[in-house]
């Protein structure tokens, strides 16, 4: 029991570490606490869905679905950050404005949501069809194992890009000081949104994941998944992109063992209860570090 339990909150909790790293990559560039960012999961999840069944609901259209859906929803990502954002920061406003434009736009694709897909569940069928496999008495699905690779796939290719390249380079730059790094040549508006756009990216794979792992999607998943990403974010040390990932991990394996062994109904509460014990001990996180402000 306890290591069936342990997969799944693996399985789940690789997912909200996927949602967290671009929650988290977003604040450390911009300070930006981007509510929209848990309302694009939930989209990229429809896109593949509706795409999918479009093209006959077969493996091969699941596949170009998810390439399609994935990038379609990067670049609304992107865009909301050309076309919302963008104008916030170049008028130089308060920086909850920035905050409550995101608020907005998650609104919108919550509500485009329910008018054009309903508000009723819809069933995202495995057309995989991966099967299981047995270690001892714990029974893995090969899904769940696809789902931690690519997680883990992602995850290792987010680290390079931000540590390994001169576009993560650039993030980095932007995020330390944004004057300089645009006095020493960074095209800093691009680098904002190529951050808007990976971590988008990465999102909307997740929630197709989580769509075809629970065989189905509704209009709830993005209001629970953005509080956890929020609490994961807080719990590794947010705008840290390791901690991100561990967090997410955590989370998920503690809302999995709650679930399991103390009640169902408590699943969603755990995330709010981390993240307070987390603010009282340790504010800064696993591995967040104090900020120095400079007089």
């Amino acid at each position: 029991m306890f290591f069936q339990q342990l997969v799944n909150g693996l399985t789940i909790g690789s997912t909200y570490a996927l949602v967290t790293i671009g929650f988290s990559m977003v604040w450390s560039i911009l300070q930006l606490t981007n509510f929209a960012h848990s309302s694009f999961y939930m989209l990229g999840a429809y896109f593949t869905l509706t795409i999918m069944m479009a093209m006959g609901g077969t493996v091969q259209a699941f596949f170009l679905a998810l390439v399609i859906s994935v990038i379609l929803t990067a670049v609304l990502g992107a865009l909301m950050e050309r076309i919302c954002l963008r104008p916030i920061r170049e008028r130089k406003a308060i920086g909850i404005a920035a905050m409550l434009c995101t608020v907005g736009v998650q609104t919108t694709i919550n509500n485009a949501i329910l008018v054009f897909f309903g508000s009723e569940t819809k069933s995202f069928p495995d057309v995989l069809q991966l099967g299981r496999f047995r270690i001892g008495n714990v029974i893995v699905t090969w899904l769940q194992v696809v789902i931690l690779v690519l997680a883990v796939i992602l995850m290792i290719a987010m680290s390079l890009i931000v540590y390994k390249t001169k576009l993560g380079a650039a993030m980095r730059s932007v995020s330390q000081n944004t004057s300089a790094a645009h006095l020493m040549g960074i095209n800093v508006n691009f680098v904002i949104m190529a951050t808007f756009f990976l971590g988008t990216f990465v999102a909307a794979i997740a929630g197709t994941m989580v769509g075809m792992y629970y065989q189905a999607i509704d209009t709830t998943m993005a209001a629970a998944t953005g509080t956890k990403s929020m609490a994961a974010a807080i719990l590794g040390g947010i705008g840290v992109l390791p901690g991100a990932m561990l967090g997410g991990i955590i989370i998920g394996v503690v809302e999995t063992f709650v679930a399991s062994y103390i009640s169902s109904g408590y699943r969603d509460a755990i995330a709010f209860l981390i993240l307070i014990i987390v603010l009282l001990v340790k504010p800064t996180g696993m591995f967040g570090k104090k900020a120095i402000n400079k007089v």
